[in-house]
């Protein structure tokens, strides 16, 4: 959430809204299917104060998946729930990346500013030192001869 306050009645595919039966409809799963991944923790839908199940879009979603995953690629259903637990392992991890690159950008433009205010606090009227490179080169100074006079 981005942190501001949500309209209570406000739809998102996070909300449980949608009883056993419907569920079953939109996901072409018998509720009993339904009723067994719950049991078995693959989509395990919100319940209500009577102990209703109540599914949202994303559980509809889901259960796609376990049925595509079931139907069409042979896997069992302890397969699938490792599948699924490894896919919200990998989305939370991405989350905290993401988090992470942002604690750095913010701490990087922190350092950036604070580096500036130091070379802002210079002074002008010193002047930078360079220190001169020492060679082994030998200079012989001979002094002008004098010519003679007769």
């Amino acid at each position: 959430m981005d942190g501001r306050r949500r309209n209570p009645y406000e739809l998102t595919e996070e909300t449980p809204v949608y009883v056993i039966s419907v569920a079953a409809q939109l996901s072409g799963l018998h509720p009993q299917t339904l009723r067994q991944y719950d049991r078995l923790g693959l989509v395990s839908p919100d319940r209500t104060a009577g102990r209703g199940r109540r599914y949202s879009a994303r559980d509809i979603q889901l259960l796609r998946q376990v049925q595509q995953l079931s139907q069409d690629e042979g896997i069992n259903l302890a397969g699938i729930k490792r599948i699924i637990e490894l896919e919200n392992q990998v989305a939370a991890l991405q989350a905290r990346a993401a988090e992470l690159e942002n604690a750095l950008d913010g701490a990087a433009a922190a350092m950036r500013q604070r580096e500036a205010a130091v070379h802002a606090s210079y002074r002008r009227d010193l002047v930078p030192y360079q220190e001169v490179q020492q060679s082994s080169a030998l200079v012989v100074w001979r002094p002008k001869r004098q010519q003679q006079s007769d």
